[in-house]
């Protein structure tokens, strides 16, 4: 079980008692819409069910979910995905925060938090995460949390039948002192 803290936030495993609570701060639009597609709008105790169910089959690598929670209350979501094939030195993050809980700096707290469990766990030299051009919040939190904007690709996704520019954050395992 990994669980690790810091100034009041908590990333945990997902437990199914979460399936009643999760649907609270997910079934929100600005939330959908703002992630990949798999993500449903709205969002019931059914879809939150099927998807713990499904970070199970993930638990190892190379995809690992975790809840966030803020002073004992579920508050979001953050994960990784480790890359195979070239990119394997390289790590995929997301996440998203309720909206209740939106401007306390949780989001950025976790993503400090995610970025360090993987370089102190994974042979990973490089953490990176694929905003909307147009999510300005999200842009800032990674910037926040120590991500570089390295590119914005034009035209790059379509979401919700919107063609949309889409950018690359990333963070490079820190050099080793010596």
């Amino acid at each position: 079980m990994t669980r690790i803290s810091k100034e009041g936030i908590t990333l945990r495993n997902w437990r199914d008692s979460d399936a009643d609570t999760l649907p609270s701060i997910a079934n929100c639009k600005e939330i959908s819409d703002n992630l990949r597609d798999g993500f449903p709008y709205p969002y019931t105790v059914k879809d939150a069910r099927n998807w713990l169910s499904a970070t199970r089959k993930y638990r190892r690598p190379p995809t690992r979910y975790f809840a966030i929670e803020y002073n004992g209350k579920l508050a979001g979501s953050i994960g990784f995905v480790l890359k195979d094939n070239i990119y394997w030195k390289n790590a995929e993050i997301g996440y998203f925060i309720g909206r209740e809980y939106w401007g306390r700096g949780i989001a950025t707290i976790a993503l400090g938090m995610i970025v360090g469990y993987v370089f102190d766990n994974f042979d990973v030299e490089r953490v990176y995460a694929e905003p909307y051009a147009y999510n300005m919040a999200s842009r800032k939190v990674l910037e926040k949390s120590g991500f570089i904007c390295e590119a914005i690709l034009k035209k790059y996704v379509i979401k919700n039948n919107v063609l949309l520019d889409s950018c690359i954050y990333s963070q490079l395992r820190p050099e080793k002192k010596r």
